[in-house]
């Protein structure tokens, strides 16, 4: 057995089922191998980018670690911010680059690039293999970093010498020991009962849901502790999706780009209790005036994110779903909120209620994401790019028991379509759903030959405005002159560019008959795109 069918054995006992991938000749041997195990299926990316978003889409929606494969040099560069976006968003996967044969490492030859290196500031580790014997350790040890503590994306460098050099002796570790490296996993008791007294004590206590809820497979708990003590719930972009939006005490997302309702919830609250998010800036706008107002507990797996923004009265490191557990096994007292709780509901109401402006000739897309929520299925996953469309999406896109992903950390454009071929890679059966602006579109459109090699059913939603629409918003303020290097002059026909790749079309420009359209788009057999046209000067606080 030779250092590349030590690897692809590896991830077989990993129980890896699909790659997404860009072939090469540095990572030719481990193809080679790959191509032999017919277990393992393999998506062909487009540009190596996306191989990351499409092992970030499965890796989210499956709860396993997500692989992606691509050569040395400018595969890899390629790579790296599909790597940095899953380290961002603390997502679990193994990335794996060729390497040049190791006697020339250093020598600059033919698309040497030092990988680990660059990768260093946002990969959880990286391993550079220098004998085909260390491979099954190290493929045992980068799923294990991967997955436990706080999740995110470890990078396995293997020149190509490496992966032709037969082993001794293949041996496959049953568990791993690495120096150092003990995730918090139960909560201190202690730390626990401070919790329960701060919450007792509370007069407008309020939770505050992150992505990290998510990564724990903690959901179930989190509603369960949420509807227990009655608390009302806000959450971050990466946690949107953890309560529908017609619950009761869901007060919608904060942050800049956040909802009233939920914000208000906020600066009133005399307890925050962050439950797996950072509080980074687009989340908590002003943490030193959050701070001075109120107590804070603050709930994370990764000691390094408590105190970083804000200093919590209660900081509490673990992994989530077993300190959720640990607190609903007590007896939680919680005071009368129900006066806060029901001027919350006021407010919350009215946000869901609120009509839209209208356009002739275009639709807004607040007035399309709240139609198309309603008609997806309970458990749609929708898959949001970044820019204007995430903001409207994250504002007024129903949810139900499905799932949003979106570049939060980051901030990705051309996220959302290879996030959701990873997606449907997972999960074929799960109703798939893109949306984004016609700028991120153009950055990951090639992807449409993966939704079409691989037959898949993705309804992909584009907000057409000819602009940078994010940014075109910005500019448009002081102290900026106006919107300049924006325009989107020169941009294919979206629907002969659909036709091309053989993916259907239908265009959106009356609202009025938005019902009808979007039935037609939903009920499409197969890949459909929906081009929506919107007017450039729509603003997200419209």
């Amino acid at each position: 057995m030779n250092g590349a069918q030590a690897l692809v054995e590896s991830l077989r006992r990993e129980q890896v089922t699909h790659i997404f991938g860009y072939a090469g000749a540095t990572i030719c041997p481990a193809v080679d191998a790959l191509a032999a195990a017919k277990e393992i299926g393999y998506t062909l990316v487009r540009t190596e980018q996306n191989a990351g978003h499409m092992a970030s889409g499965y890796a989210r929606v499956s709860g396993k670690v997500g692989v992606c494969m691509v050569t040395s040099g400018p595969g890899a560069t390629n790579l790296l911010t599909g790597i940095a976006t899953a380290y961002m968003d603390s997502i679990p996967m193994v990335a794996i680059t060729g390497q040049v044969p190791s006697s020339l490492l250093g020598r600059d030859i033919f698309q040497e690039v030092d990988i680990t290196g660059a990768a260093a500031p946002f990969t959880k580790h990286s391993y550079l293999v220098k004998d085909a014997n260390d491979l099954p350790r190290i493929v045992k040890e980068a799923f294990h970093i991967a997955s436990t503590g706080r999740p995110g994306p470890v990078l396995i460098d293997i020149p190509s010498d490496v992966q032709e050099q037969e082993l001794r002796d293949f041996f496959y570790p049953d568990t791993v020991q690495i120096r150092g490296y003990r995730p918090s996993v139960r909560g201190n008791e202690l730390q626990i009962k401070r919790v329960i007294e701060a919450i007792s004590h509370a007069g407008r206590p309020i939770l505050c849901m992150g992505g990290g809820v998510w990564l724990a497979d903690a959901q179930k708990e989190m509603i369960t502790l949420a509807e227990r003590t009655g608390i009302p719930v806000i959450k971050t972009m990466m946690g949107l999706s953890l309560i529908p939006t017609d619950h009761p005490l869901n007060m919608g997302m904060i942050g800049a780009h956040g909802n009233r309702c939920a914000n208000k919830a906020l600066v009133k609250s005399d307890l925050l209790i962050l439950v797996g998010c950072r509080a980074a800036d687009r989340t908590i706008l002003s943490p030193d005036e959050i701070q001075r107002r109120m107590s804070i507990v603050h709930i994370d797996v990764d000691p390094a994110e408590i105190g970083k923004n804000m200093q919590p009265a209660v900081p509490l490191v673990g992994n989530i779903k077993v300190i959720l557990n640990q607190l609903l096994e007590r007896e939680i007292p919680v005071p009368d909120i129900s006066a806060w709780k029901s001027d919350l509901r006021t407010l919350r109401q009215e946000e869901l209620s609120r009509v839209f402006p209208r356009r002739e000739g275009y639709v807004f897309p607040g007035t399309v994401l709240r139609k198309l929520g309603a008609k997806l299925r309970d458990d749609a996953a929708v898959c949001v790019d970044v820019g204007q469309n995430q903001i409207f999406a994250c504002k007024y896109l129903p949810q139900k028991h499905g799932r949003l992903l979106t570049s939060g950390g980051l901030g990705t454009m051309g996220y959302s379509l290879p996030a959701a071929v990873g997606v449907k890679v997972a999960q074929p059966d799960r109703q798939t759903v893109v949306v984004c602006g016609d700028g991120s579109f153009q950055m990951s459109m090639n992807e449409l030959a993966a939704v079409r090699a691989g037959g898949m059913d993705i309804k992909i939603v584009v907000f057409r405005n000819h602009t940078l629409g994010l940014v075109h918003q910005i500019q448009r303020c002081a102290p900026y002159h106006g919107p300049f290097g924006v325009d989107l002059e020169g941009s294919p026909d979206f629907a002969a560019l659909a036709a091309a790749y053989g993916i259907p079309s239908l265009t959106a420009s009356d609202e009025d008959a938005l019902d009808q359209t979007i039935d037609q788009f939903l009920g499409t057999a197969g890949p459909c795109l929906l081009i929506c046209e919107v007017h450039p000067d729509v603003n997200t606080t419209d």
